[in-house]
């Protein structure tokens, strides 16, 4: 519910966190100029985002009709309850976050070429262990399978891991979130910057800096 404390990636860094999210969600318009959003695997190669698709489907004909679309990833890193902030005050919840927004044109790749890469780059990406031969131009497969290259003319990134705090506020934000224990809370203290020992979160990252966590 708070708002505030939101700082840009810097340039590059919200490619490289796209790259290391699992899951987008991709936005189209529909024929009567609604947003469809579908979440989708994905893999970045050479300024473009690719996805692969049923031949057939509603975001390709949106798409067809009209190439502006949008993309989105992001990574709720931690819900910092109200009663961190206030022991009454439902509006003091806030969470920790990261996300990257992109907006362009989306279409269907045609050249075999193409296609090749952006597949292989999504098995790459999601069967990094290997045991597979890669896809090749002469496969049938790329004949049954839609491939949807997203062109971004923007990309922005924001995030939040409390980086507006004063030092001493931060540092109890830390102490708070290490004492709830919630499932995320000590992958949420590394990339705030803080190391646990003992029992206690200590500071071993300047704040400001963007955290090498998100880079892949």
């Amino acid at each position: 519910m708070r708002l505030g404390g939101v700082l840009r990636m810097p340039p590059g860094d919200a490619w490289r966190f796209l790259e290391g999210r699992r899951t987008g969600r991709i936005a189209t318009v529909d024929g009567e100029g609604f947003p469809q959003v579908i979440p989708m695997n994905f893999a970045c190669s050479g300024g473009s985002i690719y996805m692969h698709s049923h031949v057939r489907g509603e975001k390709l004909d949106n798409m067809a009709r009209d190439p502006r679309a949008g993309f989105e990833a992001d990574e709720e890193l931690e819900f910092l309850p109200s009663y961190f902030e206030d022991p009454e005050d439902a509006s003091q919840a806030d969470t920790l976050y990261a996300s990257v927004v992109a907006k362009g044109e989306a279409s269907l790749v045609s050249d075999r070429a193409e296609k090749v890469l952006a597949l292989n780059a999504l098995m790459a990406k999601y069967q990094p262990e290997g045991r597979y031969r890669p896809v090749a131009a002469g496969d049938a497969v790329l004949g049954a399978v839609a491939v949807i290259r997203m062109a971004p003319r923007m990309v922005e990134g924001k995030y939040k891991i409390g980086q507006h705090l004063d030092p001493g506020r931060r540092d109890e934000l830390a102490r708070q979130i290490l004492g709830r224990g919630s499932a995320t809370s000590a992958a949420t203290l590394r990339i705030m910057g803080y190391e646990v020992s003992g029992g206690e979160a200590r500071r071993a990252r300047d704040p400001s800096l963007w955290p090498d966590s998100f880079k892949s």
